[in-house]
């Protein structure tokens, strides 16, 4: 159990950093759907960046898959009900955000193999953009049901600070009210940044407080709900 909560934090480290810099410092700079000439342009000539961006995606889904499994051992003994529903609903996240990352490797395949880009292939490219995006923000609704069943498990644990709870709660939230707004609210984009705002600073604070405890605290304790089996006990030591 030690080494699941260690690993569980490693990978939500290597998720924070590896889908921070493909998502915000790659794709938001490269992509920018105002115009679908530019933003086919800038693909083909930064595609050494482009492809650095979908591999810093693969690790996250990677990583995320990794997740599914590590969270459903760490939480289990808490309860195992709980916890099957809050890997599912992580699982469908990570099912749906590889669907939508296959549409960016197929902007890659385009930007790659045509120098000079056409009308058609511009607006081919910037479908598959906006499919990448409606099938990821789906996915995050996912997760943010995922978070919030989460934050059951860790208040129920007796080994987990239930501030934490708190925090993913809110984190949670964010995501289901972001991943709302942006597919029925038409004008979305003109409150982008105040949205942004909703789901950005309640999931750093909370994925990353979570994160924090795993890696310093997590694997230093055992759920006083085993206590009562030894055998389990023995087993979680080592």
């Amino acid at each position: 159990m030690k080494k699941v909560a260690k690993v569980s934090g490693l990978s939500y480290l290597i998720i924070f950093i590896s889908g921070f810099y493909a998502n915000f410092i790659v794709l938001e700079n490269l992509a920018n759907f105002t115009n679908p000439s530019i933003v086919a342009t800038n693909l083909a000539n930064n595609h050494l960046e482009f492809g650095s961006g979908l591999l810093g995606f693969s690790i996250m889904l990677l990583f995320d898959l990794l997740l599914v499994w590590l969270l459903f051992i760490l939480t289990k003994s808490t309860n195992k009900n709980i916890s099957i529903i809050a890997s599912f609903f992580r699982l469908l996240h990570t099912l749906f955000f590889g669907v939508a990352l296959f549409k960016l490797f197929q902007v890659y395949k385009i930007t790659y193999s045509t120098p000079i880009l056409l009308e058609f292939e511009n607006k081919v490219i910037k479908k598959l953009l906006v499919d990448f995006d409606f099938i990821w923000t789906i996915g995050l609704l996912f997760f943010g049901v995922h978070l919030m069943y989460m934050c059951c498990l860790v208040f129920k644990s007796s080994f987990i600070p239930k501030i934490l709870a708190l925090l993913l709660l809110l984190a949670g939230i964010g995501y289901l009210i972001d991943g709302t707004a942006k597919l029925f609210i038409t004008n979305y984009i003109d409150y982008k940044s105040v949205f942004e705002i909703i789901v950005i600073l309640p999931s750093i604070i909370g994925e990353l407080s979570f994160t924090i405890w795993l890696l310093l605290f997590g694997f230093n304790v055992i759920d006083r709900t085993t206590i009562k089996n030894p055998q389990l006990i023995k087993t979680l030591q080592h």
